[in-house]
């Protein structure tokens, strides 16, 4: 069963369950109906165009269930579409939810993993003076719950990268946790493709004269669009603490590198002494001198082992071993 909740409020009180008819549907004064639907059918979907006369674009959008955050108007009433938002593993999972908003009704519509409206709906019920305003603070409240769930997200994934970062202060990434930043990069960047039309949702909803929408309901939407800057805030500052760490990472690696081409060619240096005298003493001419020297072996061997100390302590007090 699709639908998951379908009452009558009047004067903020629930009332009654509305049934799912395809005949219109009269709110009286002070009453408005809410409805909520999971991923509903087609069937479904035309019996709430019968019920509140919903345009059928809107229900063409709603059924699809794979839309950018928008608004749209059609008369009287209003389309909204939000993406909700939450972790599973590292990697960002997306719901949607549609919301048909007209004079006495309320219909939302969810697709893919979003949270359910039932404690929200009980939250709002526990306030009836704020439930008896009408379906556009029950908008309120779906929006504000949408964009509440996007920042312990954020949070979670920033500790994630800290600790990371932390991590390569005392030794170097291996190329799992490597891919494992790549990965939360590229679900960061695709975060902020949703959080700019969400941005652009709310935004409306604070500024813009809509219907459905009353005045007094307007600085509740700019409470929301405060909070979606505040995350755009920290998403941008994640960013930047991911690139902070490719940095340091890249930095530290190439510092290793340094100073392990400094000891080998320290080594190397060292190593050219002997090899050198070596090479000299091993050709094969017959007139060399020094060749009879009683003691020329050993002065040969010591003046090797000088050269190569000294070369050794020079490169020592120079940090290069």
């Amino acid at each position: 069963m699709t639908v998951v909740a379908s009452y009558l409020y009047r004067d903020g009180t629930r009332a009654e369950e509305v049934p799912l008819v395809a005949k219109p549907f009269d709110a009286g004064q002070n009453e408005f109906a809410w409805i909520g639907l999971s991923s509903p059918t087609e069937r479904e979907l035309e019996a709430l165009k019968a019920m509140f006369g919903l345009h059928p674009l809107a229900i063409e959008d709603a059924l699809a269930g794979k839309q950018v955050p928008k608004i749209d108007v059609y008369g009287d009433q209003l389309f909204v579409v939000v993406k909700t938002a939450h972790l599973e593993g590292d990697r960002i999972a997306y719901g949607e939810i549609c919301v048909f908003v007209g004079k006495g009704h309320l219909v939302s519509v969810r697709h893919g993993p979003s949270r359910s409206h039932r404690s929200l709906r009980e939250h709002l019920e526990r306030s009836p003076q704020l439930l008896a305003h009408g379906p556009d603070y029950v908008l309120h409240g779906i929006v504000d719950s949408v964009v509440d769930g996007y920042l312990p997200m954020v949070e979670t994934i920033e500790d994630r990268v800290l600790e990371l970062e932390k991590h390569i202060l005392s030794s170097f990434l291996d190329p799992e946790q490597i891919r494992r930043i790549f990965r939360m990069r590229r679900q960061v960047l695709k975060f902020q493709r949703v959080l700019g039309p969400m941005g652009e949702v709310v935004g409306k909803l604070t500024h813009l004269d809509l219907p459905c929408v009353n005045v007094n309901a307007r600085p509740f939407f700019g409470d929301v669009h405060d909070h979606v800057r505040r995350v755009e805030s920290l998403v941008g500052g994640l960013r930047e603490i991911m690139t902070s760490v490719f940095e340091a990472s890249s930095l530290l690696e190439q510092q290793r590198q340094g100073a392990i081409t400094r000891q080998l060619a320290s080594w190397a240096a060292i190593l050219a002494v002997p090899t050198a005298i070596a090479g000299i003493y091993g050709m094969n001419f017959r007139n060399m001198p020094e060749l009879k020297a009683e003691y020329g072996y050993y002065v040969v061997l010591g003046v090797i082992a000088l050269m190569c100390a000294v070369l050794y302590r020079r490169f020592r007090k120079s940090g290069w071993l």
